[in-house]
């Protein structure tokens, strides 16, 4: 029997009980299901049976050897709108009392899915209190669900408030429910409360894993709490199961920068590299642009020579790194300097650092330096993508100062790259183009955009 053959078959059963449940008479039906199915049964019932669609994907999704994938709860959730109008879900579950239907748990976990799904606190809270009425108790799972949705909505009290009502039933938290819980109390600025409560999953037996401690330090580093966080980083160092990783050195080390305790953020990074640990791009542009914004320029340097041979950091990274910085703190000459010796010792710089440094030599009205720049990363096959607007302000620049020669070979470039003019730039360029008799560049840029 093909696709379109069960789902008539479905959608027959469904709008035919004969007596019995809608689950029941879909039952007997012992389809094969799959996606592609259930979408064209969905679609049989969208727009004028939407309570009956959503029952039929609830009694779908735990049939023998078929289960939703997330893109179908996306997909029921949309085509009905359940965000919009949740009563869809309340009115299925009162058709289940009202017809007398026999439900599992099974049904229920799907229902709260949808919840999850539509992102709907009420709904979903509702619903689990619902299931007393079925004489049925949710689980650690469904728990899970509602809290996550609480807690993504602010609402940590009532998250707090579920945890109890688990213990009061019976139903042991696990990592996933600590988890939500303590990224709840971090995001609520509830650090010292989330601290303890990774004391609480210990002593219950649940072990905090290090993304759940990284969590908890980079709040504790938000709010200033350093002495706690450095005692959660001596805990997960001296623990075998919760390792600190880069992400969690590299959230001290951002905090002492912005406290200018360049010390302790360098002490920090001994310690990662004690550990086994080594830096990441995060880690090198956080220590680099924090030591130029001061203007301690030297101890920048230092600093990547120790980035370089004690964490492996390649030179370039840190450069480009440096380069960057040099502009953000309007140390523009610093920069120039710097590019220019990668070039000289072929360390290729990155696209960020390009683009930034050569419009900023086109804002100074540069834009003789910035190609011949552009043109040495472009002849040593350097050259990044960069933002077609540099191409468009240098060409349009060059031209105004009547360098028409570097002007030509600029357009060159475009054209072998394929890179189109854009608005505003685009018209002013052809202008100039044809101003100076460049008809052939202009029919190709023309082209080209």
């Amino acid at each position: 029997m093909g696709m379109s053959s069960i789902a008539d078959t479905l959608y027959t059963h469904l709008n035919k009980t004969n007596g019995i449940t809608i689950e029941n008479a879909l039952s007997k039906t012992k389809p094969k299901l799959d996606s592609q199915c259930v979408i064209q049964v969905l679609n049989k019932c969208f727009p004028k049976q939407s309570q009956l669609g959503v029952r039929f994907f609830i009694w779908a999704g735990f049939q023998s050897g078929y289960r939703h994938s997330g893109y179908m709860y996306r997909k029921v959730c949309n085509l009905f709108e359940i965000d919009k109008n949740p009563e869809i879900i309340c009115d299925v579950i009162k058709a289940y009392e009202v017809d007398g239907c026999v439900v599992n748990v099974n049904m229920f976990r799907e229902v709260l899915k949808l919840c999850k799904e539509a992102e709907n606190v009420d709904l979903g809270l509702w619903v689990l209190r619902k299931m007393e009425d079925f004489e049925m108790k949710p689980d650690t799972v469904m728990y899970n669900v509602v809290i996550k949705l609480v807690c993504k909505q602010g609402d940590v009290e009532m998250g707090e408030k579920l945890m109890k009502d688990m213990s009061l039933n019976g139903i042991c938290p696990d990592l996933i429910t600590y988890m939500t819980m303590i990224e709840g109390l971090c995001s609520a600025g509830r650090l010292e409360e989330a601290y303890e409560m990774v004391k609480v999953m210990r002593g219950n037996g649940c072990s905090p894993n290090s993304v759940v401690l990284s969590a908890v330090l980079d709040g504790l580093c938000r709010l200033d709490s350093m002495e706690r966080a450095l005692e959660l980083l001596d805990e997960m160092e001296k623990s075998g199961d919760c390792c600190p990783n880069v992400v969690t050195y590299t959230s001290l080390i951002q905090s002492f920068c912005k406290r200018g305790e360049w010390t302790e953020a360098l002490n920090i990074l001994d310690r990662m590299r004690a550990f086994g640990c080594f830096a990441n791009h995060v880690t090198v542009f956080t220590l680099i642009e924090s030591l130029c914004t001061e203007g301690r320029v030297d101890e920048a340097y230092k600093v990547v020579d120790k980035l370089v041979v004690e964490h492996c950091v390649s030179r370039g990274d840190c450069y480009n790194s440096l380069v960057i910085s040099f502009i953000r703190v309007k140390k523009l000459e610093g920069a120039e300097n710097l590019f220019k010796e990668m070039l000289a010792a072929e360390i290729k710089p990155d696209t960020l650092a390009s683009s930034l440094l050569l419009k900023e030599l086109c804002l100074k009205d540069r834009v003789l330096d910035g190609f011949y720049l552009l043109d040495t990363i472009e002849n040593m096959g350097f050259l990044s993508s960069i933002d077609s607007d540099i191409y468009s302000i240098m060409l349009i620049g060059l031209w105004q100062k009547n360098h028409l020669t570097e002007a030509t070979k600029l357009a060159k470039i475009m054209l072998k790259k394929a890179i189109p003019l854009r608005p505003p730039y685009k018209d002013r360029a052809i202008d100039i183009l044809r101003k100076y008799g460049e008809k052939r560049s202009c029919e190709a840029v023309n082209r080209h955009t």
